[in-house]
């Protein structure tokens, strides 16, 4: 067999949120590179929907409506294959928002994973085959608002939820706590019961997690390393998680790749006073000439994670260095670009701090992930 049609190539971005009059130029610099892809996924922060009403649980909702679903144009354009909404927005605007928005994506050519008219359907797999290789793709949330579970009989997203306690570290009152994070025991033995029934049905199992701490640098909780571990323990091949806004570090473990944040990759959103709140909330730095990306001043660094199969096996993980310019727009970094070792050295950096297991070594303009 020619050796070209072994190779599928698997590119994965983090959180999108496009919401502009012409969708498409949010990704004037990166739809190329995307669309080299055999498959593409992307995490969904938005409902794109004409009709819904705000949830009175919709925690951290920032709209008082849905997304027009005309910015669905922007994700066609920019060559996206999967999207996940299994995230804690995806039910905003209830049952109506919700189904119109699934409905709008694959009215779009898009596969949808995460979520569904009930639990079976949320954890189920889209298995995608490109030139003789089975890919599964799983995808899971961790931030999830009450009543935004998927269940027997109802709508919703596929959770892996945690819990959290605080554990005293001295005698004193009014001392640092020690935080603790557990995953939710009957979830994460339906996550590892879907991955091994994909395995029975693919040559390569995805994960997608929606976890971990937001707007916060390189912390990671320990519930997201524990499900992480267990998900290629379970036997996932890669691990890719969202939801931070800001990068968090990589980690080879047991040979396999886990990605704890990808960052944000393409999201519009306008600065308000409950964006300032919460920024102010988490003590988040902003710059003030991004109009339409009140994040964090180390949003602005973010990847493009790259994934080759070859002969059903994942051969090669690395990721493209990408910096977000002042109009939103991910601008991809070559090897001679500013901002490249800008990128990769933040995820070094965040990488060592959490004590992850993972080398990085530049090969051309991109960057491998190895033990």
């Amino acid at each position: 067999m020619d050796q070209a049609r072994e190779t599928v190539s698997i590119y994965a971005v983090g959180d999108v949120c496009v919401n502009r009059e012409h969708p498409e130029s949010i990704f004037t610099h990166t739809a190329s590179a995307i669309g080299e892809a055999d498959i593409s996924f992307c995490q969904l922060e938005a409902v794109y929907a004409e009709r819904g009403s705000p949830q009175v649980h919709s925690v951290g909702r920032l709209s008082a409506k849905p997304k027009n679903p005309s910015n669905i144009a922007g994700l066609k354009f920019a060559g996206f294959d999967i999207v996940s909404l299994a995230g804690n927005h995806c039910l905003d605007f209830g049952y109506d928002a919700f189904f119109d928005t699934i409905d709008n994506l694959k009215g779009n050519g898009f596969t949808v994973i995460g979520v569904g008219k009930d639990l079976a359907e949320a954890r189920q797999p889209a298995i995608i085959e490109k030139k003789g290789t089975r890919i599964a793709f799983l995808a899971y949330n961790s931030l999830v608002p009450e009543g935004f579970q998927a269940g027997v009989d109802k709508p919703g997203c596929a959770p892996v939820r945690a819990s959290t306690l605080y554990e005293a570290i001295e005698y004193q009152p009014g001392t640092p706590c020690r935080i603790l994070t557990f995953a939710n025991r009957e979830d994460l033995e339906a996550v590892l019961g879907d991955i091994k029934k994909a395995r029975g049905s693919a040559d390569v199992v995805i994960v997608s997690l929606h976890a971990g701490l937001h707007h916060v640098p390189a912390v990671i909780p320990m519930y997201h390393k524990e499900v992480s571990h267990a998900a290629i323990d379970g036997g996932a091949d890669l691990v890719i998680s969202h939801h931070a806004h800001i990068l968090k570090g990589i980690e080879v473990y047991k040979g396999k790749a886990i990605f704890y944040g990808l960052g944000n990759f393409a999201f519009d959103l306008q600065s308000s006073p409950r964006v300032r709140e919460l920024m102010k909330l988490y003590g988040v730095p902003v710059d003030p000439d991004y109009a339409t990306y009140p994040f964090h001043v180390d949003a602005k660094k973010t990847i493009l994670a790259k994934c080759v199969v070859v002969n059903n096996k994942v051969q090669r993980v690395a990721f493209l260095p990408v910096f977000i310019n002042k109009l939103g727009q991910p601008e991809i970094q070559r090897r001679s670009d500013t901002h490249f070792d800008e990128v990769l050295g933040y995820v070094e950096k965040i990488s060592k701090d959490q004590g992850l297991d993972a080398r990085f070594s530049v090969d051309g303009d991109e960057v491998l992930v190895s033990s």
